[in-house]
């Protein structure tokens, strides 16, 4: 094995470690705040913006199981997709699973902080990663944010040929990781179609935009029954639906890559972990009927 230099050595040794306040600061330069949804939290959620951090683990909710795996892997930090709480709250007592995991992570001195409308909204986030994942083209935004109209809620893209539903869906279904209720489809199994939208997490809200968006096919996710039924009685897009977890986490990998390489430019190595646990409430998918 070749031995570093001695020089090398203590240069390594010498090099300070990222804080907590840098490397959020590097995650807001990956998702604007300017980007966020005025009802939304994207902040440094608990933990001293002094604190070292050489390790990162990123997932898409703040809750037990990913505090474990951080705690696990000995992360300094987590960033989260979703707030640890989003409506407020007036207590942070450990009476509750919100409070007993920003208790654990403080405990641990792991900071937590997350990037949720911002990151939907970014150049390289969710729904450009969405949208990359099932092979879409010359994108742009489907609710462009008017602090920077090219960027924006969700993605339409066209695909590099028409296709049936059925082979984009089946497409889209090995596109997108996996978790037990999988993917549903409406529409015309058989039709053609080639200008799709996307959008990670519910979409219940932009059905309509999708459709003046010119789109054959919406992909989102926790579409409920009156809208999407009503949606579809009045023609295309026709409707994937995935679940909230799998079409935001698509957006983890690319965040951490950025934030390595954001990292490196600023010369200091820094470990990054996208954590594989599913966390969609739903466990198990059975067929129903005799």
């Amino acid at each position: 094995m070749t031995q570093p230099s001695p020089n090398g050595a203590q240069e390594a040794e010498t090099i300070r470690p990222l804080t907590v306040g840098e490397v959020e600061a590097m995650l807001r330069a990956a998702a604007p705040p300017q980007l966020a949804e005025s009802w939304d939290s994207n902040q440094l959620i608990c933990g001293d913006p002094d604190d070292p951090v050489h390790s990162i683990l990123l997932a898409v909710d703040p809750v037990a199981a990913v505090v474990d795996e951080a705690i696990a892997r000995g992360a300094n930090m987590v960033i989260t997709h979703h707030p640890l709480y989003l409506r407020g709250t007036d207590h942070v007592s450990a009476i509750d699973p919100k409070g007993r995991v920003a208790h654990r992570l403080i405990r641990a001195g792991i900071a937590l902080a997350n990037a949720h409308t911002t990151l939907d909204a970014a150049h390289g986030g969710v729904a450009s990663a969405l949208a990359a994942r099932v092979g879409l083209e010359r994108t742009r935004p489907l609710q462009p944010s008017p602090a920077d109209p090219s960027q924006g809620i969700g993605r339409v893209g066209r695909l590099p040929a028409p296709a049936r539903l059925r082979d984009f869906a089946e497409s889209v279904a090995a596109a997108l990781p996996d978790s037990a209720p999988g993917l549903l489809v409406g529409g015309d199994p058989e039709a053609v179609v080639e200008t799709v939208a996307v959008s990670g997490g519910a979409g219940d809200s932009l059905l309509e935009a999708a459709r003046a968006a010119g789109a054959d096919v919406f992909l989102t996710a926790d579409l409920r029954h009156h809208p999407a039924s009503e949606h579809l009685e009045a023609g295309r897009p026709y409707l994937l639906c995935g679940t909230h977890w799998a079409t935001e986490w698509v957006g983890l990998p690319p965040l951490a890559a950025g934030l390595e390489a954001a990292a490196a430019a600023r010369g200091h190595r820094l470990r990054t972990h996208v954590s594989q646990i599913v966390t969609d409430p739903w466990a198990l998918r059975l067929s129903t009927g005799s």
